[in-house]
């Protein structure tokens, strides 16, 4: 099973912003560190606000899977059909 918790990188330690939820002391994590995020221009996108909102609340029940350490093998997904 895993699990999802929040933190902030400081000082070389890695601060939960919250306690997971019933992990016994010791239990292995995977630590992902993740960039910025940048704002994006909508219009270059072709979208206003109220089209982005639709949008994020429409997809937002596909982000526990995309988010998944599973789906990186999608990340160079093109570089890797190109190969074949």
């Amino acid at each position: 099973m895993l699990t999802t918790v929040e933190g902030i990188y400081r000082n070389g330690q890695v601060e939960l912003v919250e306690n997971p939820n019933n992990l016994l002391e010791g239990t292995r994590v995977i630590v992902t560190f993740l960039e910025e995020t940048k704002a994006i221009d909508l219009a270059s996108q072709g979208i206003d606000k109220t089209q982005a909102q639709i949008l994020r609340t429409s997809l937002a029940t596909f982000a526990e899977d995309w988010n998944s350490p599973e789906m990186s093998i999608y990340d160079d997904y093109d570089a890797a059909k190109a190969k074949l």
